[in-house]
């Protein structure tokens, strides 16, 4: 993987080569953004660049299949069928290359998924801390540098993380730590201490919208997909590969804001809601991920429309008795940030294998209150 494969995030594309050309390499680095922009991605991709200092065609090759001898990689594991008991990233690297060349920009629930854990909470503890520790002791294969790269460093536990320290502080002669994380407050303050932080923003519009359309997508669909995308070219691509839920992500959204706005005050509304949580807890965990994020983006788009901002809206609804327009003056400064939290909270949990018929009555009973919120 190298840099002109990733999308987007010239500056810091940019700043990284300077600091190899420039013999400016620190130690222990820490890269930081949100999920689906391509910080894994640039990780390695900068991780090559180094190993590829001192090395041919033979060892680019090698680090962009992820089986260079001076490539290292920790992230979280826990037992599945394959390994029953003490699991570390050396027992799954078959499976981390296959994910990391179908879906370099997948997510932490996308890695549990692929390895069959996506029922259990993933980490990294000491015996990973001390696989590290034993990889990097050893003489580098070429004679440059050694890289680890730690995939959501802020799943270390603190055990992990503390046996760490010293060699984050005091590595072996050029060998580079470059730590990946989504949430710096996660991560030990002693940790970040030792690290050089390099932060990443959000992907543009244009920049999604030039990734979507070098798959074949036309102009129009990638330019509509970019701007539901919010930053992040993963969930372009979920969009892109979902776009026929959207159908039956319309019928329930229309029902759900419907029983809703009816609920309040009335008891009979109540037990609609009560079956809408059913019938949406019934399908995956994925499924409910997707249509909780299509609200998202629907309750954005009546927000920009109760305030004129009519050139940002691009949703349309085939189900003609229901008009975005008589929708949006319901949605504004006073309820969209509770509306979004609670959303993105139920998103949370149902990540993390919460019961979905409780997660979801509880959002549609919060809903209910915050949709008449003056």
């Amino acid at each position: 993987m190298t840099f002109e494969k990733i999308l987007g995030h010239q500056s810091v594309k940019k700043y990284l080569q300077e600091n190899i050309e420039n013999g400016r390499i620190a130690h222990a680095q820490l890269f930081i953004g949100e999920e689906g922009i391509g910080v894994l991605p640039m990780a390695i991709a900068y991780a090559t660049q180094i190993i590829c200092l001192e090395g041919d065609e033979n060892t680019l090759r090698k680090c962009e299949n992820l089986s260079h001898p001076d490539l290292h990689f920790a992230f979280p594991t826990a037992t599945n069928s394959k390994v029953k008991k003490d699991p570390v990233s050396s027992l799954f690297m078959e499976e981390w290359r296959g994910f990391v060349s179908e879906n370099p920009y997948g997510t932490i629930f996308d890695w549990y998924q692929h390895i069959g854990i996506e029922n259990k909470q993933g980490n990294m503890g000491v015996a990973e801390a001390k696989e590290i520790t034993d990889k990097l002791a050893l003489k580098s294969f070429e004679g440059g540098y050694k890289v680890m790269v730690i995939w959501m460093a802020e799943l270390m536990n603190t055990e992990c993380a503390n046996k760490l320290l010293k060699l984050l502080e005091e590595p072996p002669a050029k060998t580079i730590f470059i730590l990946v994380s989504q949430n710096e407050h996660q991560i030990l303050t002693t940790i970040l201490s030792r690290c050089q932080i390099t932060r990443f923003s959000k992907l543009g519009d244009a920049t999604i919208k030039e990734g979507l359309m070098q798959r074949g997508i036309s102009t129009k669909q990638a330019t509509a997909i970019a701007l539901r995308a919010q930053g992040n070219y993963k969930r372009a691509l979920n969009l892109l590969e979902n776009q026929s839920d959207e159908t039956i992500f319309e019928e329930w959204f229309i029902r759900w804001v419907r029983t809703a706005f009816r609920a309040k005050g009335n008891k009979a509304s109540i037990l609609g809601l009560l079956q809408w949580s059913e019938e949406i807890s019934s399908r995956g965990r994925e499924m409910q991920k997707q249509f909780l994020d299509y609200c998202l983006e629907i309750f954005r788009q009546a927000l920009l429309l109760n305030y004129g901002a009519n050139e940002l809206i691009y949703s349309q609804f085939q189900d003609t008795s229901f008009q975005l327009e008589k929708f949006a003056p319901f949605i504004h400064h006073n309820n969209i940030e509770a509306i979004q939290n609670e959303i993105e909270t139920a998103i949370y949990h149902i990540e993390r294998n919460g019961n979905g018929k409780v997660i979801l009555t509880d959002l549609s009973i919060k809903l209910t209150r915050l949709l008449h919120t003056k």
